[in-house]
């Protein structure tokens, strides 16, 4: 299948909700409502959201049954790209063809769109997702963003412009500021489609083992870049592609008895590990 042409015809639906559920550009305080949709739109891939979608076809459900936790996983990635961004952290200056937001409004506008981002995804969660699967999806969201995930993940990726992690640390940098939130995210999809608790941790292993392998291939994408945490000077560029690959084909393993519904998950698996400049 063109995973590209299911991307096109899936992720408009996304974008309504990130659209209904975020305050309007003159809402006020109005220089909030614009600094949270600054990043959100327009936006980078999508990528989390089309998993949400594809692992609810996985499983034999829909794509529309996960559009509240695609939204909501998106509204995180968002939220800690603009605090990643602040001087205190990256310092950047453009993200996705713009300024980044603490450029484009102000920092202390830029840490507060991202506080106000995050509660967001957690109120669209608890008041679309159908209950019990709320709360419990909510609190497996909580984990990945927390201390034990993305905010943990990012303190020690600080760290380590002063001292390098070894091959471990790295990787396990990696699966808490990129797998984790991939992982909730097909998890997610896959709990609302109907998925059966064997098939929902199936789909947690995988997007844990496709979040490392993603991250790896932005190893390899970045690697003229020295800053934050890379694989590259301990692997190298092949090395690091190889290992990508043999994580790939071990999740995809995971998932050959799926059969047909599956097939938009293992084209995006495929292509979120495998893709180039």
């Amino acid at each position: 299948m063109d995973v590209q042409a299911w991307m096109a015809d899936q992720i408009p639906a996304v974008e309504q909700v990130l659209d209904r559920v975020l305050p309007t550009s003159t809402e006020e305080p109005e220089r909030l409502s614009r600094a949270m949709r600054h990043l959100v739109f327009p936006g980078g891939k999508r990528l989390r959201p089309a998993f949400a979608l594809a692992a609810a076809q996985a499983v034999g459900g829909g794509a529309e049954q996960a559009l509240s936790v695609a939204a909501a996983v998106e509204l995180i990635h968002v939220y800690s790209l603009i605090h990643d961004d602040l001087p205190c952290m990256d310092d950047d200056i453009e993200r996705r063809g713009r300024p980044t937001v603490h450029v484009a409004f102000d920092e202390a506008t830029a840490v507060l769109a991202g506080d106000a981002l995050q509660s967001l995804a957690f109120s669209i969660l608890l008041s679309e997702a159908p209950t019990p699967w709320a709360a419990r999806i909510g609190a497996e969201l909580a984990d990945a963003v927390g201390a034990r995930g993305l905010v943990g993940g990012q303190v020690d990726d600080l760290a380590a412009e002063s001292v390098k992690p070894d091959l471990d640390g790295i990787l396990s940098i990696h699966a808490r500021k990129s797998a984790a939130l991939i992982a909730v995210a097909i998890s997610g999809g896959a709990r609302l489609g109907g998925g059966s608790e064997a098939e929902v941790e199936t789909m947690r292993c995988l997007g844990r083992d496709v979040g490392i392998a993603f991250q790896m291939t932005d190893d390899v994408l970045d690697a003229e870049d020295d800053e934050g945490c890379s694989l590259i000077p301990l692997l190298g560029a092949q090395g690091c592609r190889d290992r990508a690959e043999a994580l790939l084909e071990g999740a995809l393993s995971q998932i050959e008895d799926l059969g047909e519904p599956a097939g938009a998950l293992r084209e995006l698996c495929q292509w979120a590990v495998r893709r180039s400049l």
